[in-house]
């Protein structure tokens, strides 16, 4: 079967018809525990009720006018970002690699009309992701996104996360800002300590420089806060949202302080789709679930049930996983067999689950996620390692390969 698709990705044989809450219904006729969420969007699961009335509501009403006029639910939903958060202003975007192009533009920017352009480097961390535009691919730096696309786009800087020695070596007159994530996603669910980041504000607010939290993934709950930078004690200069803001519409957006975000004037950027009322209705839906009084301590309650499931998991099948990584409902499973293959071993037991780097992979509930779900979760995650375990038996025996 051919498609014309561009074959960009690799699509699994499966596709789905419906969804409902944690679970997925296939065109298969099976029914699949959703533990990806779409790569932490579907923060809410599938066919949310409140998000799907605010949805068709404003479909109703106007899905696009533009940003040449005022839009009331994207001041709304500004408002109530500013408010639980360091924020004085906000960007809204179509995705994350967007939010963080903005995030660049306003970090050079601010450093622009400071009256030191040359102060235009931003310092990055080894295994991060920030997206897939040529911007943010040199951002985060890795050779496996960058090969084939011509020159590197100058500027960025890598250095190996939590390496505070190598990191003040990089920093120089070139310097505008460093960019993180608190908890590396595609690098492999690798969480950065709160020390280490109380180092990287300490160092910004001694070199003038502008700080960014890249929360596209551990933002909006995913870790048992509204944003993980909340856990650290402190707050960047710039954050960067997306994924889970929307659970499941496109949209992301660019945090930042007055003082950050004082270089973007009128004229100096811009977006068609960005903040467009049907966006800005279901993002306004998402808020009214996550900032329920009590839902992000029941995220917390369950991140830590799910990673005391996880550990007990590791140490009865420790030929198939080797460590257990993350926050709140952001989990990781470093794996001793190909990550791939534990993939393929979880879907066989209909349970989606995601590969990232360093061969782990990725449990990204969605936050509405049950306990009873949770364990069986944890129940089919088991029956994945006994199946890997009985392959790697038959492996090893004698004559298995014949």
């Amino acid at each position: 079967m051919t498609s014309p698709l561009l074959p960009t990705f690799a699509r699994a044989e499966l596709s789905f018809e419906k969804g409902e809450g944690p679970w997925l219904y296939g065109r298969d006729g099976e029914r699949y525990l959703d533990f990806g969420a779409g790569i932490a969007v579907n923060a809410l699961g599938h066919a949310h009720p409140h998000l799907v009335e605010a949805l068709t509501e404003q479909a109703s009403k106007i899905w696009h006018s533009s940003n040449l006029f005022q839009i009331p639910e994207g001041e709304r939903l500004a408002q109530r970002l500013v408010d639980s958060t360091f924020a004085d202003f906000v960007f809204f975007t179509n995705s994350g690699a967007e939010a963080n192009e903005a995030a660049i533009k306003m970090a050079r920017r601010y450093h622009h009309v400071n009256g030191n352009p040359e102060r235009f480097h931003i310092v990055t961390f080894e295994g991060a992701f920030h997206g897939r535009t040529l911007g943010t691919i040199a951002a985060g730096g890795q050779a496996k996104y960058l090969e084939g696309f011509g020159p590197k786009v100058q500027g960025f800087d890598q250095v190996p996360p939590e390496d505070l020695e190598a990191l003040k070596a990089v920093i120089g007159p070139q310097t505008a800002a460093l960019m993180i994530e608190p908890i590396q996603g595609e690098g492999g669910v690798r969480s950065v300590s709160p020390a280490f980041l109380r180092e990287l504000r300490a160092l910004c607010d001694q070199h003038g420089l502008l700080l960014i939290f890249d929360e596209i993934q551990t933002g909006v709950g995913r870790t048992g806060k509204l944003f993980a930078y909340e856990w650290s004690g402190v707050a960047p200069d710039i954050m960067t949202v997306a994924k889970g803001i929307g659970g499941g519409f496109p949209l992301g957006a660019c945090l930042a302080t007055a003082e950050a975000g004082k270089g973007l004037t009128l004229g100096t950027h811009g977006t068609t789709f960005g903040g467009n009322p049907l966006a800005m209705a279901v993002g306004n839906a998402v808020l009214d679930v996550i900032l329920e009084p009590g839902f992000l301590e029941g995220v917390q309650r369950k991140g830590l049930l799910l990673k005391q499931r996880l550990a007990e998991l590791k140490d009865r099948h420790p030929s198939v996983i080797a460590e257990v990584r993350g926050q709140g409902l952001m989990m990781g499973l470093r794996t001793v067999v190909p990550n791939t293959d534990f993939v393929n071993a979880a879907r066989d037991q209909k349970l989606i689950v995601i590969g990232a780097g360093d061969n782990v992979v990725r449990l990204l509930p969605p936050l509405i996620i049950t306990e009873a779900d949770l364990g069986q979760a944890i129940d089919r995650l088991d029956a994945a390692c006994a199946a890997i375990e009985a392959e790697q038996k038959n492996t090893a025996q004698p004559g298995a390969a014949q």
